[in-house]
């Protein structure tokens, strides 16, 4: 349904353009009708535009037809199209800047003549900011703090875009005659959280004709290099592509070289050193003393073909990508780190109850077809209003519609469960009594996320050590790019989870990832549980769960050690004794 999805993208970037120019209120509104409309339906507008029905769709009148029935003829909305023309081209990149909603990007561009992020730096430097009405130094420090931190991460590429468009380019690339390889490497094959770039390593019995159709892509904004086995381009998504062409003899080398990381690659080559071998991205070599490349000189190679084989003959025990980062030991033995597979639950996910978009039965449907055996049905709590959190009433509601879904769902463990806001003083959002009649808790913080580190800490420790709470989801409620959340003690908060049983979120949603990697670190040296969730709002967004294994295994997981990895008994079980132990604590 990417149709769906890329219309339901024109439609809020409608909306919030018109917000911007400070346009109708109920124009706006119905704009953004239209966007979760097409986001939360199970067809494909195109077969609903074909059989000529979009007005039988509710919000969707004769305009808005017309612009649906033209982005599927021509891939773009005049209006649309008008309204991008009309602003300056640098405006909405501020909506990515925390704090600066649509109305908060129209009046400074109206009021203080602000059209991009440096004019923006600009107003807040010059004071410009601070003349306007309304406009306190608090909420001008927060939208500088937000500011400087997306510049310094505007370079990066978030790993969940990164992975679509590179598996997306493997895909299709791999179609092209003669290509027997196609791989990417660099920090996005080791897991990393964002990328500077994409890089694929390929294999083909046709050089050019490869190189012809990387190089003459649609989605190709320029061409930055083309050559015999080598090219880079530029994609209309903002993102540099490399690609290296290589012969099936030393594939692994090159790929090994250029997976990094860089010290992980120095490491090799000190041990290569040491037993008289030279190592490079096209074999490891004996070291007969000459400093010409070995390659140049006809010189057989070690080994090339396979990491494995290069792994095996520096005496080396086979590390997997995630764990090629400075901290790791190429000497030891990797631990039997997760697999997706392993995953058995989602314990955080949300319904049409508070801002997720689906139907009990519908989200329980689509975790069974993605191969999960269990879910828990996590809507937010009365404090999230801005989330249409659940009032206690409700929420009783809701557990006995869980439970009565988990009858029609035998195959399924359907938990009855919540998302509870962590207040700012570390108490819950709901009573101790209201909590105990849920299945599961997930508590997690979502404002005074700039708390200083003991405060944060002090928060934190209440939510673990509340005998109630299973789970504290997304700790530090970092976004990646737009805010870097709290700052607790990490050693102190796992030490208590250990203690209480309770399990730290890994948040598999791309743009938070939080748990970040260091911290799973030290929450698996310390014996701490972790959960593996996606924060699911739609169906797909429980596909994100492979960015939450790649985080966990970055962080040396192994499946003993995850929550969502336990069998419908043994999960039921931690939930039981989880309230015991830490009622003992």
């Amino acid at each position: 349904m990417s149709v769906n999805r890329s219309l339901a993208a024109c439609f809020e970037q409608i909306a919030s353009l018109m917000e911007i120019k400070g346009e109708n209120a109920f124009k706006v509104s119905a704009n953004r009708k239209v966007a979760r409309l097409l986001e939360d339906l199970d067809r494909d507008i195109s077969d609903i535009a074909a059989a000529g029905k979009l007005t039988d769709l509710d919000g969707i009148g004769k305009g808005t037809a017309k612009r649906i029935e033209q982005y599927l003829q021509q891939g773009t909305i005049d209006d649309l199209e008008a309204m991008r023309a009309e602003l300056p081209q640098g405006l909405t990149s501020l909506l990515d800047i925390s704090g600066m909603g649509p109305k908060t990007v129209g009046r400074v561009w109206r009021e203080a003549g602000v059209i991009d992020r440096a004019t923006l730096k600009e107003a807040i430097d010059s004071g410009a900011l601070a003349a306007l009405p309304r406009m306190g130094a608090k909420t001008i420090q927060n939208i500088a703090d937000s500011l400087d931190f997306a510049q310094r991460a505007a370079d990066r590429t978030p790993l969940g875009k990164a992975m679509v468009l590179a598996e997306m380019l493997v895909d299709q690339l791999s179609a092209c005659s003669g290509v027997r390889k196609l791989d990417w490497a660099g920090s996005l094959r080791r897991g990393c959280e964002t990328i500077g770039d994409i890089d694929l390593i390929a294999v083909t019995d046709d050089p050019k004709g490869l190189v012809e159709a990387f190089t003459n892509r649609e989605d190709v904004e320029k061409v930055l290099a083309a050559g015999e086995t080598k090219a880079s381009v530029r994609l209309a998504q903002g993102v540099q592509v490399d690609l290296r062409i290589v012969d099936a003899a030393v594939h692994g080398a090159t790929l090994m070289y250029f997976t990094g990381s860089k010290e992980h690659n120095v490491k090799l080559r000190e041990r290569a050193r040491s037993m008289q071998m030279r190592l490079n991205e096209y074999g490891l070599f004996p070291d007969d003393g000459d400093e010409t490349p070995p390659q140049q000189r006809g010189v057989e190679p070690v080994a090339a073909a396979t990491e494995a084989d290069i792994y095996a003959a520096l005496d080396l025990p086979m590390q997997p990508p995630q764990l090629r980062e400075s901290l790791d030991d190429p000497t030891c033995d990797p631990p039997d780190l997760i697999e997706s597979s392993d995953i058995l639950s989602d314990l955080h996910a949300h319904t049409v109850a508070s801002d997720g978009h689906l139907q009990i039965d519908e989200l329980i449907d689509a975790a069974r077809a993605r191969g999960l055996k269990a879910i828990a049905i996590t809507d937010h709590s009365v404090s999230s209003v801005q989330a249409n959190g659940l009032s206690i009433d409700r929420l009783l509601d809701q557990i006995k519609a869980v439970h009565e879904a988990r009858d029609r769902h035998e195959d399924m463990l359907v938990l009855a469960g919540s998302e509870v806001d962590i207040r700012t003083d570390g108490t819950l959002d709901y009573p101790d009594d209201v909590l105990a009649q849920l299945d599961i808790v997930v508590a997690s913080p979502h404002v005074a996320l700039k708390q200083d580190a003991t405060a944060a800490t002090e928060r934190l420790l209440a939510a673990i050590e509340h005998p109630l709470v299973h789970i504290i989801g997304h700790p530090t409620g970092r976004m990646i790019g737009r805010r870097p959340g709290l700052e607790p003690d990490m050693l102190a908060l796992t030490k208590a989870a250990a203690a209480t049983g309770t399990a730290l979120e890994i948040n598999a949603n791309p743009r938070r990832l939080d748990l970040r990697d260091a911290h799973v670190r030290t929450a698996v040296a310390a014996g701490c549980l972790i959960a593996i969730n996606t924060d699911a709002h739609v169906a797909e967004h429980l596909d994100f769960r492979r960015y939450g294994v790649l985080t966990a295994r970055r962080g040396r997981l192994t499946s003993s050690q995850c929550v969502n990895c336990l069998d419908h008994a043994a999960l039921q079980s931690w939930l039981a004794d989880k309230r015991s132990l830490g009622q003992g604590h």
